[in-house]
């Protein structure tokens, strides 16, 4: 009884363990495709301004 108590109680831990991995891998996952999604919007956002500061220089000379 104690062998199949035992072999229960390491199941259920290695899945308990298997469960929370995934969802620690899931939320490093979704963390780094929000840094890369920042990323792309501060480098639309820098080169929206160089374009802006470009046409700004132009302007005038037209």
């Amino acid at each position: 009884m104690v062998r199949v108590a035992t072999y229960f109680a390491m199941t259920l831990g290695a899945f308990v363990f298997w469960q929370s991995m995934d969802k620690v891998h899931f939320w490093i996952a979704l963390r780094q495709d929000e840094k890369k999604e920042l990323e792309e919007e501060r480098a639309i956002k820098r080169m929206r301004a160089e374009m802006l500061q470009a046409a700004k220089h132009k302007a005038p000379l037209a």
